[in-house]
């Protein structure tokens, strides 16, 4: 764990100047606004990555091309929220669709915006990251059912430079930044969907993904979680597999981070121990819920997956 260096235990935080909505309505746009080149890191635990990003978009289409520069050589693309990924040694390409590729948290994700009921915000000095100077801020959570951030935002564009999930102790779980970034970079929308759409040599896969209700796959929330609210529900299924043998995945969000739970029905040989794991700022649950298998997994506090646990149950 890294200790955090400013904030609650070090320079007093002042109050912000903006609005926390203010704040991340303004990160939100300068993510979705500028055409940048950089490479970024994340930092979870012992564990680190890296990849290197280009981004660019023209007013209605965003492109990104992410080619990691660690572990398995993999580039994915995506145009708005058709994404997809290859595998250059094994010469296969996923294709799929998500609203992010989960380099930093979706900002403002839920419909009706309720992060200002959970969230409180924060200013400090301001910090350079990757030569740029950088606002600071810190989203300090009002409950125990999620964690803290603190974020560094390009003063000028307000991009996302640098981001730390901090736990109850103000420790530092996990980090995402970039140590090296070009903004304004001559990144070509053209040149980026050639890429994204040349897949010779590779074989090209689909998730069979159905849209869903909890209530029609026979799920619900005895009691909703504070904060929490369903973003969606699906069921990913595969030739042949039987009725009601996909497994089903249940995302919830409360604009800032997710939980998704996924479930399925209980196989003995598979499903041997129940359990509990963490990785930086993800954590993860598993149990047996009668014919079913369950796994809950979240940038959330332990007891937050918990409690989403004791509240799941059969609506049939």
């Amino acid at each position: 764990m890294v200790a955090l260096s400013m904030g609650w235990c070090g320079v007093a935080a002042a109050e912000s100047s903006r609005s926390i909505n203010e704040w991340l309505s303004r990160m939100h746009e300068a993510s979705r606004q500028r055409a940048y080149v950089g490479t970024l890191v994340v930092s979870a635990g012992p564990a680190m990555s890296a990849s290197r990003i280009w981004h660019v978009c023209d007013g209605t289409q965003q492109m990104e091309r992410v080619e990691t520069l660690t572990g398995a050589p993999r580039t994915t693309i995506r145009r708005n929220s058709e994404v997809i990924t290859f595998d250059t040694e094994a010469k296969v390409a996923w294709t799929e669709k998500r609203e992010s590729l989960g380099l930093f948290p979706e900002l403002l994700r839920t419909p009706s915006n309720l992060i200002p009921d959970f969230y409180a915000v924060r200013e400090q000095a301001p910090e350079r990251v990757a030569g740029h100077v950088s606002d600071v801020i810190e989203l300090q959570p009002k409950d125990k059912l999620r964690f803290a951030y603190r974020i560094w935002a390009e003063k000028k564009t307000g991009l996302v430079m640098k981001l730390q999930t901090l736990d109850e102790r103000h420790q530092v779980l996990e980090q995402v930044a970039f140590t090296e970034l070009q903004l304004d970079a001559p990144v070509r929308m053209d040149k980026l969907k050639k890429q994204m759409a040349d897949t010779r040599g590779y074989e090209v896969l689909k998730p069979s993904l159905r849209k869903t209700t909890p209530e029609a796959e026979g799920w619900r929330l005895r009691e909703p979680v504070p904060g929490f609210q369903s973003m969606s529900c699906h069921v990913r299924e595969s030739e042949g597999s039987a009725a009601g043998a996909a497994p089903m995945q249940w995302v919830f969000s409360d604009g800032l981070a997710s939980v998704s739970l996924f479930l399925e029905p209980y196989d003995p040989k598979r499903h041997v121990e129940e359990g509990q794991a963490a990785t930086g700022a993800t954590h993860s649950l598993t149990r047996r819920m009668g014919e079913h298998w369950l796994t809950a997994m979240g940038e959330v506090p332990m007891s937050t997956l918990k409690r989403f646990a004791q509240n799941l149950e059969r609506a049939r």
